[in-house]
């Protein structure tokens, strides 16, 4: 299908539509690539970079679809799936969430549609791609990058899945991103240059995650995730 064919088929549709992600040179890039209404029908309401403006920023306007970065400051996009959870619930005119993510690693992709994001697509797509699965979930349709597919149906159908970790569950995005660094053998200062935040924040969140696994030290930390696949 050409672009105008698309652009064609666009008229008279329209989305509102909220960009949540952490880096506001991606979000203008989506801005700048889908928000020209006139021809893509996709109209950006609101922007948010971390938790609690992107819940306030949702609240406040109550687009037909979120796009959802999965790594945030404040507890990542599973956090805000969950304090948004009345908003997609809603009888009417329901909010719904389509991940856009760097990360195709399956505890994302498998924590956001647990959250309940209807589809996930990595920043890899098109922007005439984008548009269509915007339009695409905004009609109830779930939506995923052809290579996250197979794997989502594998994970949910499979009666080989593991159960849910609850342990895994009670830890934050951010949480489980330093968990992965440190099994891996990163440094705190390594940390905090790849993940865009202070040492003493590296401390804390490695405290948190020890407290809430009840493990000793980043010895226990590494065979913890090691045997859960996660490095």
């Amino acid at each position: 299908m050409t672009e105008e064919t698309r652009s064609q088929e666009g008229q008279g549709r329209h989305v509102r539509v909220v960009l949540v992600d952490d880096h506001r040179m991606f979000r203008t890039g989506v801005q700048a690539e889908i928000g020209e209404t006139a021809r893509t029908g996709v109209e950006v309401v609101g922007e948010a970079a971390d938790v609690d403006q992107a819940v306030t920023v949702i609240t406040a306007t109550r687009p037909e679809v979120v796009l959802l970065d999965v790594h945030l400051p404040g507890g990542g996009g599973v956090e805000v799936l969950r304090r948004c959870a009345p908003l997609m619930a809603a009888a009417e005119n329901p909010v719904r969430f389509l991940a856009l993510s760097v990360s195709d690693a399956a505890e994302d992709v498998i924590g956001v549609i647990r959250g309940g994001a209807r589809g996930y697509v990595t920043k890899t797509i098109t922007g005439t791609d984008l548009v269509d699965s915007v339009f695409r979930v905004q009609d109830g349709d779930a939506v995923f990058s052809p290579r996250l597919a197979g794997f989502v149906l594998d994970a949910f159908a499979s009666t080989d899945a593991p159960p849910v970790d609850e342990d895994l569950d009670r830890l934050t995005q951010r949480e489980r991103e330093v968990l992965r660094l440190i099994a891996r053998g990163y440094a705190y200062k390594e940390i905090a240059k790849q993940l865009f935040i202070s040492v003493k924040t590296v401390e804390s969140h490695v405290s948190a995650v020890l407290r809430k696994l009840q493990l000793s030290n980043r010895h226990e930390l590494t065979r913890w995730a090691t045997a859960r696949r996660l490095v």
